[in-house]
């Protein structure tokens, strides 16, 4: 299995100090397409360090994008890199004219981001500037020379959760909202019903899709409907499902990023998504020069790339103290590779597409 090598060192490619500031025109083009600008240059940000550009289709709050813009803050911080931004890119015209914009511009030694709503833009864009690394969420193959591909290979965590969700429902009936019935949405779920499987046989896994990315309100509503079937602990593969767990006083699982905050008495545990390994094998194509390679490995929990939370206890009705152990167990057989959770991108049994009812 692969173990991810820490680093303590400064890219030594340099940028000059012309292209550290927004440049007009990228302002004005963000406004126009909708989007929104940031710039989290690390204390001893200057021109020696490398500027990586994130480049998001969704708002951050949306935590796929939000576990990507938080690993290059974290490389910002730790003075690896200059690190800016634009989120909410919602059409794939927006985002191909904000990449052309960004790379012509700014000149930027890597952009990160994801490609899912917009492959073609993506893939276009990386084609034209052939000396930048691009790195990318996407379904799709990487491309030499600079497009390189991952994903958020979380079903390891995903299987932990399912069996702590498996463990402490009482009625034996899981309500999943998930955004929609595709491949890297597919696996997470899927897993999530092993874990189920693993500590409660007898359970029901309810799943509905919602046909968006970020989409809370449907998400919301999707959750109260699994609620009134039947369902007392929730899977919130999207935004707004918390909310739902929260009113109804029931256990929930977060997703990508540790989301106890949200609702401190009834999120469990949640699936996190570390993408600093990804962003600093982005890192080493700066210094090293760009590739187009799956960077998928590095999301995998042996790899570092992800875990889940620690299991709050404090929710309503607690965690038992075997269930716990049970799951921690397993966490541990996950990290020495003696056990690895299948991966199955098909559409899950029993799905409702909420969006077409």
């Amino acid at each position: 299995m692969l173990a991810h090598p820490v680093r303590d060192r400064r890219p030594s490619q340099l940028r000059t100090g012309a292209g550290l500031l927004v440049t007009v025109a990228v302002l004005a083009l963000t406004a126009a397409c909708g989007g929104t600008t940031g710039d989290e240059g690390s204390d001893s940000a200057g021109g020696d360090l490398p500027l990586v550009y994130g480049v998001f289709a969704t708002p951050l709050e949306e935590p796929w994008d939000g576990a990507i813009h938080a690993a290059l803050e974290s490389a910002a911080a730790d003075g690896l890199i200059e690190y800016k931004h634009v989120d909410d890119l919602s059409t794939s015209d927006a985002m191909e004219r904000s990449l052309r914009d960004i790379a012509t511009n700014e000149k930027p030694d890597a952009i990160i981001g994801d490609a899912f709503a917009a492959e073609e833009a993506v893939r276009k864009v990386a084609a034209e500037f052939p000396d930048i690394p691009f790195a990318f969420g996407s379904g799709g193959e990487p491309v030499e020379p600079n497009m390189s591909v991952f994903d958020n290979w979380l079903q390891d965590p995903a299987y932990l959760a399912g069996m702590l969700a498996g463990g402490l429902t009482e009625s034996g009936t899981i309500g999943v909202v998930g955004a929609m019935p595709i491949p890297e949405v597919n696996r997470i779920v899927n897993a999530f019903v092993l874990g189920v499987k693993e500590t409660n046989p007898d359970a029901t896994v309810k799943v509905s899709f919602i046909n968006s990315f970020f989409d809370p309100a449907a998400a919301k509503q999707a959750a109260q409907a699994h609620i009134s079937a039947g369902a007392d602990v929730l899977f919130a593969e999207r935004d707004g499902v918390i909310a739902a767990a929260e009113e109804a006083d029931i256990p929930v699982i977060g997703m990508m990023v540790d989301q106890k905050a949200e609702s401190p008495e009834h999120v469990v545990t949640s699936l996190i998504w570390d993408v600093r390994p990804t962003v600093d094998a982005v890192v080493d194509q700066i210094e090293n020069g760009p590739e187009g390679v799956d960077l998928g490995k590095y999301s995998f929990m042996a790899a570092g790339g992800s875990s889940i939370a620690d299991i709050n206890t404090d929710i309503v009705g607690g965690v038992p103290d075997d269930l716990a152990a049970r799951v921690e167990d397993m966490r541990a057989a996950m990290e020495d590779g003696t056990f690895e959770t299948p991966v199955d991108e098909s559409a899950p049994a029993k799905s409702i597409d909420v969006s077409a009812k």
